[in-house]
């Protein structure tokens, strides 16, 4: 990973401490107001502020914790993707969740924002 990348890297570890806290709004601070979350236990796409507070409400009573295993990092001006794979352990209920994922950053002049997360089960697993 070059120096370019590591801001970019540190976002997942900024994502992944605020469901640490348990705390819904933390986790959901890391999204653009503009955003879309494809979460991966749910069907529903979630657009606005609140409708992602619901969806991580749930998914953190399961006490999450998630792993990258293999990453790509892009860059380009004020738009950033992290694609790749990760490992969830949900501590709760003794198991562990792979899925792919990609988050697409957007910086809005003072820090990296989400404005478009999904993350899919993997499908042989």
């Amino acid at each position: 990973m070059n120096a370019t990348e590591q801001p970019l890297a540190a976002m997942f570890d900024r994502w992944n401490e605020s469901l640490q806290t348990g705390d819904p709004k933390k986790v959901v601070a890391n999204y653009a107001e503009r955003s879309i979350l494809l979460p991966t236990v749910s069907n529903t796409p979630r657009l606005t502020p609140a409708e992602k507070e619901d969806y991580f409400t749930h998914f953190l009573q399961s006490k999450p914790s998630g792993v990258i295993n293999l990453r790509q990092i892009d860059i380009s001006g004020d738009m950033a993707v992290d694609s790749g794979v990760y490992t969830f352990t949900m501590a709760a209920k003794g198991q562990t969740v792979a899925a792919r994922y990609s988050f697409v950053y957007k910086w809005d002049g003072e820090r990296w924002l989400i404005i478009s997360h999904h993350s899919s089960g993997m499908p042989e697993g």
